[in-house]
């Protein structure tokens, strides 16, 4: 697995280690690994239990990632609406409830809307399948995949990942976001540039933490990041962020982000997130994943924007968003 840095030519198809970018590590995860290497001293490696292994991959950082630049065909397209959709796809461990099945009802969606660019949480990779490699296949889309939680050598790990009908520009840029000091648990943003009819466009996939002071600093580092690296270029950020919109954190993040789906439904109530009594019926229920427009060059407007599942049942325990766009100057 070769390393190379954010910003660096993309390679057709690669899987690559990709150095994350993230505040200092926590104490925690200095004294974990001091305390890793100190034991691997003294038994030596080859005497380390396949289990103590196994858990020692979990704790690894963010930055393996999965890619492919560019899809098959590569369409030849003027510009025109752009379609964009984010869905937490629900890995759903230990049991998988219909993985496979969840996942290709959801393609038949992605499909049937004509998606351009799909951000995507919780993809799975279990014994003998990879969500992220059978969605590319299945869709003929580029795509980068990072992990985030997981190991495979535990049989398991989810991710984020950016699929694109468009080809995808550079390396991606990934940030691991601060955390509690829990080595084996991380939230990511996972970022690419884009290469649409419209110009260039840099998409962002998060997925934030459930703690509300936890959620709230990430939610801050992801904004002063996106801000870092766009450098006035319109991005489109999209994900779980496990925060209602009227949280104080959230309203200052709206304050420059455009939110999408409040420009098209002022006032409209729709949940994406709903927990359910065990006999049915809603217990609670929020608005929990979200499409942003961060203003910039190329300029878009929103043209429509819908909460939506598969025609054949829900793919996953969140609703996805669907955003369709448009550059200003056609608008005009």
């Amino acid at each position: 697995m070769s390393r190379r840095e954010p910003g660096a030519e993309l390679p057709a198809r690669h899987d690559i280690y990709v150095r994350p970018q993230s505040k200092e590590h926590p104490e925690a995860y200095r004294r974990f690994w001091s305390a890793i290497r100190r034991i691997l001293k003294r038994i030596g490696h080859d005497r380390l239990p396949a289990f103590a292994k196994a858990a020692i991959s979990v704790a690894e950082p963010a930055g393996r990632i999965s890619l492919q630049s560019e899809p098959h065909p590569v369409p030849v397209e003027d510009c025109g609406a752009y379609t964009v959709l984010s869905a937490n796809l629900w890995h759903d461990w230990p049991r998988f409830k219909n993985l496979e099945e969840r996942l290709e009802g959801f393609a038949k969606l992605v499909q049937s809307e004509r998606v351009d660019l799909l951000l995507l949480q919780e993809l799975a990779r279990i014994p003998n399948f990879k969500a992220d490699e059978w969605l590319a296949e299945r869709l003929n889309m580029a795509y980068v995949y990072s992990r985030a939680n997981g190991s495979q050598k535990i049989g398991f790990e989810e991710g984020l990942g950016v699929y694109s009908r468009f080809p995808l520009k550079r390396l991606p840029f990934i940030r691991q976001m601060s955390q509690a000091h829990n080595p084996f648990s991380r939230r990511l943003a996972l970022g690419v540039e884009v290469d649409t009819p419209c110009g260039e466009i840099v998409a962002f996939s998060a997925h934030l933490g459930l703690m509300r002071k936890q959620n709230a600093r990430q939610l801050r580092e992801l904004y002063a990041w996106v801000k870092e690296i766009t450098s006035g270029r319109s991005a489109i950020i999209a994900g779980d962020f496990n925060v209602s919109e009227g949280a104080r954190h959230m309203k200052h993040v709206r304050s420059t982000w455009l939110d999408t789906f409040r420009e098209i439904h002022l006032y409209r109530r729709s949940p994406t997130h709903v927990i359910r009594w065990p006999w049915g019926g809603a217990l609670l229920s929020h608005r929990l994943d979200y499409i942003f427009l961060q203003p910039g060059y190329p300029e878009w407007q929103v043209l429509d924007v819908r909460h939506i599942d598969p025609h054949e049942g829900p793919h996953s325990d969140h609703r996805a968003v669907l955003a369709r766009l448009i550059s200003s100057p056609l608008a005009a």
